[in-house]
């Protein structure tokens, strides 16, 4: 699938009439994306002593990345409304047809006026063929369905 992605632009550009060599792309990190859907499981701990909630969570991930994903979050919420959630959570899986793992860091703060979610792959966390990786997440969520959007380099 990746050797198709670099193929196919090589194919439209001799195609216009521009000579292009494969030693046009070498060293050059492309930008990728894969998108799907993914199904999380989250069961709550009883910390009831700690002013923060704290979850276990597992996802189980289709679409470009197929595989699971299990970790933890913890998460306040004020009584103006304020919440805000940070969470560590394993990839285990392919991506794009290339098996390994990586680690997401997720961040995310919500106020009345604003929203943000930062979800990142954390650098050198990769294993096996996703070794190299580095990108971002986003989340889709519309009604009950769970969607992302995954940028990546490896």
């Amino acid at each position: 699938m990746r050797r198709l992605r670099t193929i196919i632009p090589l194919l439209l550009l001799m195609q216009c009439g521009f000579s292009v060599s494969a030693s046009d792309f070498k060293g050059k990190e492309q930008i990728m994306s894969a998108s799907g859907a993914f199904e999380i499981q989250l069961d709550p701990q009883g910390d009831d002593n700690i002013p923060a909630g704290r979850m276990i969570f597992s996802k189980k991930y289709t679409g470009g990345l197929v595989g699971s994903g299990a970790g933890q979050m913890l998460s306040k919420r004020t009584d103006g409304g304020i919440a805000v959630y940070m969470a560590i959570e394993e990839f285990k899986g392919s991506l794009d047809g290339q098996s390994g793992s990586f680690t997401l860091v997720h961040k995310g703060y919500m106020s009345g006026e604003t929203q943000r979610l930062e979800i990142n792959i954390l650098q050198g966390s990769g294993k096996g063929e996703l070794k190299k990786i580095s990108g971002s997440m986003q989340i889709i969520q519309e009604k009950d369905q769970h969607n992302y959007v995954l940028t990546y380099k490896l």
